[in-house]
C-alpha cells in the first residue's frame, strides 16, 4: 500500500498529487463507540426528534422482547404470539442520558413507514396484519406514549414510504400489492387513494417485487421524484401526473427492496432562499436475480456501483461510480458538512429473511462536491454486523446513532450467523476527531428551538478558538429522517445561502444567511442548523421553520 505523505517529505509534483488522491479516497477514518450493549429491542425503525431523543420500535408479533413495559402493563392481543406480552417492542433513547424508556405500542408497526409533521410529532404510519391501516403518533415529551389511531389509512400499507409535504401532510406511497398513494391527514378530496401505475410497472412480479419502499424525495419545484426498481419519475401529486420520465439506471439493475440499495437527496445549495439544481445519488443493491439465488443457497455479490442524476436537468442522465465495498441494505445518512455516510449492509446476498452473507463492516464517506474518482473514503470498521433490519439517524452532535439487525422472524441469540443484535452503537465521522477542536465553531446565539420564516434574515453567532477562515464558512440546515430498511425518509439538506462573515468579538463571529424561500425547499418542521467552518461543523442547533 502506498504510504501518504507527509509535509516534509520532498517529492516530484507528479508523484505527491497522485499519492495524495490515494490517501483522499482510500485514508480509513472515523469513531466508533458502543453506547448500550442492549436497548432490549432491536432498532428495525429510527427517529431523532427535536427534543434530542429517538424513537425506535421493531414488531410486535415475533415473541417477547428484552425490555419489560413498565408498572406491569400488559399487550394482550389476539393477533400476536404469545397472546398476552408484558414485553416493550418500542423504546426512547434519550442522547444525553444514554438512557432507554419502554414505549407501549398496541398494533403492529413491522415494516412500516413515518414522518414528523410540522409541529414536531412522529406520525407513523401502517404495518402488518392489525397494524396495516393504522396511524400512530408519538408527541415529543417526557411522559409521552404511542396514541393510535383505528383506519387512519383507505389502503393497507406495508413496505411503504413516507414523505412530509409543503402543505404539512404526509404523503403515503405504495407498499406490498398496493400501486396507489394516499395523504395523511385526510381532508379536501383526499379520502381516496390515487393510482400510480408506474409502481405496478416496476413490480418484478409478486415473488420478488423489488419496488418495495421506493426512494422519494420532494424536488425543488413541489414535484416528488420517485425512485423504484431501476426507474424514476417525476410526479405531480396533486394533479396525479407523471410531469417527466428518467432514464432506467444504466445496467439495469434493481436497487429497491429486496434488492435494497440506499438513496439520498444531495445538498441542496441556496441562493437568495432559492435552489437551482437538486441531485439524487443511489448506491449498492443486488443484481437481478439475487433474491431467488439466495432462497436457493447461492449468494451474489452486491452491486458496487452508484448511480447520480441531476433531477432538475431539462435532459437527466445518470452518471456511474464505483463505491470501495459492494454493499446491499446499506443506510446512507446525510453528514453535517454535507458528506454522504454509508454503514451497514452486507457484500452478498439480498434483504429478507436469512439472505445476506459477509456483514460490510467498514462505513464509507461519499463527497459529493470532489472529482469523480476522488468522492469515496473508506472508514474504520465497526465490530457488529447490521445485516437485514438495521438503521441510522444523524444526531444534533454531529455522530451518526447505528442499531438493529435481526435478518430472523424472531429474537434469535444463539446457533446462528448473524444473531439478533440489541445493541446501539455511535459512529463519529473525522470532523469530531480532537485534532479539528481549534476550528470547530461554537454557535452561541440564537438558542436551540428558535422559530423562524420563509425567506428570512438569520443572524448566527458563533465562537472559534483559533484564526477563522472566513471564506470557508458556511451554514446547513438537515432534516432529521425516518430511517427503516435502507431509506432514511425526508431526508434532506440545505446549504443556506449566507453573507460576509463579520468579527463581533475576540474570537467571536456572526454569519448572517437566509432561509429557504418556500416550503418546496424545506417543509415546515424542525431542522438541526449548523455552522460548518473548513468542513468541520459546530454541534446543531434545533430551527423550527414555519
Amino acid at each position: 500500500m502506498k504510504k501518504c505523505p507527509t509535509p516534509h517529505l520532498i517529492l516530484s509534483s507528479f508523484l505527491f498529487i497522485s499519492t495524495f488522491l490515494f490517501c483522499l479516497t482510500n485514508a480509513a477514518g472515523g469513531k466508533w463507540q458502543l453506547l448500550l450493549k442492549s436497548v432490549g429491542i432491536s432498532a428495525m425503525h429510527m427517529q431523532l426528534l427535536h427534543n434530542d431523543r429517538v424513537v425506535m420500535f421493531d414488531r410486535t408479533d415475533f415473541g417477547k422482547s428484552n425490555l419489560s413495559l413498565p408498572n406491569g402493563v400488559c399487550r394482550n392481543n389476539p393477533n400476536d404470539t404469545p397472546l398476552v406480552d408484558c414485553t416493550a417492542h418500542s423504546a426512547e433513547y434519550d442522547v444525553a442520558s444514554n438512557k432507554i424508556r419502554p414505549l407501549f405500542v398496541y398494533s403492529d408497526v413491522w415494516c412500516s413507514s413515518g414522518s414528523v409533521n410540522p409541529s414536531g410529532s412522529l406520525v407513523q404510519t401502517g404495518g402488518f396484519n392489525d397494524g396495516e391501516r393504522k396511524v400512530r403518533v408519538f408527541d415529543p415529551c417526557p411522559t409521552c406514549d404511542w396514541k393510535e389511531i383505528e383506519f387512519g389509512l383507505v389502503n393497507r400499507r406495508w413496505y411503504a414510504t413516507n414523505h412530509i409535504l409543503p402543505d404539512g401532510r404526509q404523503i403515503i406511497i405504495g407498499g406490498r400489492q398496493q400501486f396507489n398513494y394516499e395523504f395523511y391527514p385526510k381532508s379536501g378530496g383526499s379520502m381516496k387513494a390515487r393510482s400510480l401505475h408506474f409502481l405496478l410497472e416496476t413490480s418484478d412480479g409478486t415473488a420478488i417485487e423489488n419496488n418495495l419502499y421506493p426512494f422519494v424525495f420532494l424536488n425543488v419545484d413541489g414535484n416528488l421524484f420517485i425512485f423504484a426498481n431501476n426507474r424514476a419519475i417525476l410526479l405531480d401529486y396533486l394533479a396525479g401526473k407523471i410531469v417527466k420520465t428518467y432514464p432506467t439506471i444504466p445496467g439495469g439493475e434493481p436497487r429497491s427492496y429486496p434488492s435494497t440499495g440506499s438513496a439520498v437527496l444531495l445538498p441542496l445549495k441556496s441562493s437568495k432562499g432559492q435552489v437551482v439544481a437538486a441531485e439524487v445519488l443511489v448506491c449498492g443493491g443486488a443484481p437481478k436475480g439475487s433474491y431467488v439465488s439466495a432462497q436457493r443457497g447461492t449468494f451474489v455479490e452486491a452491486l458496487k456501483t452508484c448511480a447520480r442524476i441531476k433531477i432538475t436537468d431539462s435532459n437527466p442522465q445518470w452518471v456511474m461510480e464505483n463505491m470501495p465495498l459492494a454493499r446491499v441494505m446499506g443506510d446512507m445518512t446525510l453528514l453535517a458538512n454535507g458528506d454522504v455516510l454509508i454503514t451497514n449492509g452486507a457484500g452478498l446476498g439480498t434483504a429478507a429473511w436469512e439472505l445476506g452473507r459477509e456483514p460490510v463492516l467498514n462505513p464509507v464517506v461519499y463527497k459529493p462536491d470532489n472529482a469523480v474518482g476522488s468522492r469515496f473514503e473508506k472508514q474504520n470498521p465497526t465490530t457488529i454486523p447490521r445485516m437485514y433490519h438495521s438503521s441510522a439517524v444523524l444526531l444534533r452532535d454531529g455522530r451518526v446513532l447505528v442499531g438493529g439487525s435481526n435478518p430472523h422472524n424472531r429474537y434469535e441469540f444463539s446457533n446462528v450467523l448473524f444473531p439478533t443484535e440489541l445493541s446501539l452503537e455511535a459512529f463519529s465521522p473525522n470532523y469530531l476527531d480532537s485534532q479539528f477542536a481549534s476550528i470547530r465553531p461554537s454557535i452561541f446565539s440564537p438558542q436551540s428551538q428558535v422559530k423562524v420564516g420563509y425567506g428570512q434574515k438569520l443572524a448566527i453567532r458563533f465562537s472559534i478558538t483559533e484564526r477563522i477562515a472566513r471564506n470557508s464558512v458556511s451554514v446547513t440546515m438537515v432534516s432529521p429522517s425516518f430511517t427503516t430498511h435502507s431509506f432514511s425518509m425526508n431526508h434532506r439538506l440545505v446549504v443556506l445561502a449566507s453573507e460576509n462573515v463579520r468579527r463581533v468579538g475576540n474570537l467571536k463571529f456572526e454569519v448572517q444567511v437566509t432561509t429557504p424561500a418556500s416550503g418546496n425547499l424545506a417543509p415546515s418542521g424542525y431542522y438541526l442548523v449548523y455552522v460548518v467552518h473548513q468542513q468541520i461543523p459546530s454541534e446543531g442547533i434545533w430551527v423550527k421553520i414555519q
